[in-house]
């Protein structure tokens, strides 16, 4: 069996570093100017926590906003933890850096896409999205986002 690079495994979980950063620079000091986050994930993930009403009404795929109200934002290595807010109830949940699908910030119009992970047969194909057309950004983001593509990095 030969060995190979997983260069998309590996841009994956940089990626995934970088948000814990933002997040962690968050926690710490709060939403800077103008920015605030979108970020979508699979509800079903095994290692994903909220309320029974929330993955009900969510069953494969929710988007939480991180922008004028949150609380109790925990980074660690393998996901976070905050309180938002859903008409007036405030919700914890915990939510697993390899359960996000997408992570934008439209005040810079910066995003990531997530592909869903693979069986390990297809586990040679990239797993960020390198199709900017495919980001879905919600309706009231005011920009489009601009994804990281892994053509930038290659001769």
């Amino acid at each position: 069996m030969s060995r190979s690079i997983e260069y998309g495994n590996l841009m994956h979980d940089a990626m995934r570093g970088l948000i814990r950063q933002v997040l962690l620079d968050v926690a710490a000091h709060g939403l800077p100017g103008g920015h605030h986050f979108f970020i979508s994930f699979d509800t079903s993930h095994p290692d994903a926590e909220l309320a029974d009403w929330l993955s009900d009404r969510y069953p494969g795929e929710m988007t939480v906003v991180i922008q004028h109200w949150y609380d109790k934002l925990e980074v660690g290595e393998e996901g976070f933890s905050i309180t938002l807010n859903f008409g007036d109830a405030p919700e914890p949940m915990y939510i697993p850096y390899d359960a996000i699908r997408t992570f934008v910030d439209p005040s810079v119009e910066f995003g990531l896409k997530f592909e869903q992970q693979q069986s390990s047969a297809e586990s040679d194909a990239p797993l960020l999205q390198e199709d900017e057309s495919e980001l879905e950004v919600p309706e009231d983001a005011p920009k489009a986002a601009e994804i990281v593509s892994l053509d930038s990095f290659r001769k």
